[in-house]
């Protein structure tokens, strides 16, 4: 291997650099059995990030309704509730949060089948806390997917 070789291994990061080595790391999904394209395959993260978006401007309006007695700068802090309230009830018993629904996505356990209570409520409580969402596997799913054994998923 030259210079120039190893400097392009370093700079496309490590995945590329195994892949060039010949090594296979499959599709994202594969390894939970999930399809490649099309319905119940996993969902691109600029859709999960534009359902994500989608809720939070539902939960400050909702919010800013709700608590605005004249002072606007804790509507932020009233709006994560009201988030973690939506996502544990609509993703708790129908799988999908507004946002998610407009843009196609479901979240689902990683057997396939529909998350109960308790891990709904741990997977929404890492997502407000941000961190644990923004740490990826090769699959793209967040951290708080991993722990509460969920998936999102197209419909």
């Amino acid at each position: 291997m030259d210079k120039r070789q190893a400097a392009g291994s370093w700079l496309s990061g490590p995945r590329a650099a195994a892949e060039s080595m010949g090594v296979d790391f499959g599709y994202r999904g594969e390894g939970l059995g999930l399809p490649q394209e099309g319905p119940g395959s996993i969902a691109p993260v600029g859709r999960r990030f534009a359902a994500l978006f989608v809720d939070w401007i539902l939960c400050l309006v909702i919010a800013y309704g709700l608590f605005a007695r004249g002072e606007q700068n804790s509507i932020g802090n009233w709006a994560i509730l009201v988030y973690f309230v939506l996502a544990v009830v609509t993703v708790g018993t129908i799988g999908v949060t507004p946002g998610k629904r407009i843009l196609g996505i479901r979240v689902i356990g990683a057997g396939g089948a529909r998350l109960g209570l308790g891990r709904t409520v741990v997977r929404t409580a890492l997502l407000c806390l941000v961190i644990p969402a923004v740490i990826w596997d090769r699959d793209t799913r967040g951290l708080h997917d991993r722990l509460a054994g969920s998936v999102e998923v197209r419909i």
